[in-house]
């Protein structure tokens, strides 16, 4: 039997690089979702390890992660819900922030958001849009927002809650709200740049958000190094652009 041996020292030197390429089960944070596939496709260029990700809000992930759901990071929409897991012996190593998020208004109809917290309590909108503040950091933060301007029980009786910010994002594309909170990186993604109106809300009257990362113990039965290399990744010069190309700040 003859062999070519070519053939066999290239297979051979593509060993290395076969045994690392493994998949990663992420939990990312809904509003995450569009600057997660540039994320995913620069780590793949850099590692060839894949991505599997699933999108959802931060707190039902925890619970999940509590519950033994086979995730291998966690990209939270704050750093509560990552620390939870981290006091719980549900992770390894730190949990540390990969961006701030900043909170905007957004609608599709021709409201005033120069003078939104009036407008919000005025028989122009019957409906807001916002992610589960139990859940969703995005959504929690907007309540804040509502109570530094002391409209919140005025307008409660209008709140629509989504499951998390993708949801609340349908009801505001759809109109099925006539107004809702979501994130930044949402209404300036390209699927969805243009499309209605937005306006950011002061920073003054929420807290920071502060998006944190960890990884997980299930990692430990998967490919922890891939794991740890997407870690690393998320505070790369590569990640770190893709990160402010969709209007985060950067830790």
């Amino acid at each position: 039997m003859r062999f070519d041996r070519p053939l066999i020292a290239a297979a051979l030197a593509l060993l290395p690089f076969a045994a690392q390429a493994a998949t990663l089960n992420v939990a990312v944070a809904a509003n995450v979702q569009y600057a997660f596939d540039d994320l995913a496709a620069e780590f793949k260029k850099e590692s060839g390890i894949d991505i599997k990700a699933s999108y959802g809000a931060s707190g039902k992930f925890a619970s999940q992660i509590m519950n033994g759901a086979p995730f291998d990071v966690f990209l939270s929409a704050d750093m509560d819900f990552p620390a939870k897991l981290a006091d719980g012996g549900f992770t390894v190593g730190q949990v540390k922030p990969y961006a701030y998020g900043t909170l905007v208004l957004w609608t599709m109809k021709d409201l005033d958001l120069k003078n939104w917290a009036n407008t919000l309590t005025s028989d122009k909108v019957a409906k807001i849009a916002v992610a589960n503040p139990k859940a969703a950091p995005y959504g929690r933060e907007a309540i804040k927002a509502l109570a530094y301007y002391k409209i919140d029980k005025t307008v409660e009786p209008k709140l629509v809650y989504g499951e998390n910010i993708s949801q609340a994002n349908q009801y505001i594309s759809t109109q099925a709200a006539d107004i809702g909170f979501t994130a930044k990186s949402v209404v300036i993604s390209p699927e969805l740049k243009g499309q209605g109106r937005w306006v950011e809300v002061p920073k003054k009257v929420y807290e920071p958000i502060a998006q944190g990362v960890v990884v997980l113990k299930q990692a430990e039965q998967n490919d922890p190094a891939a794991a740890k290399k997407f870690y690393d990744f998320l505070s790369s010069k590569k990640a770190r652009a893709v990160f402010q190309r969709f209007g985060y700040q950067l830790p």
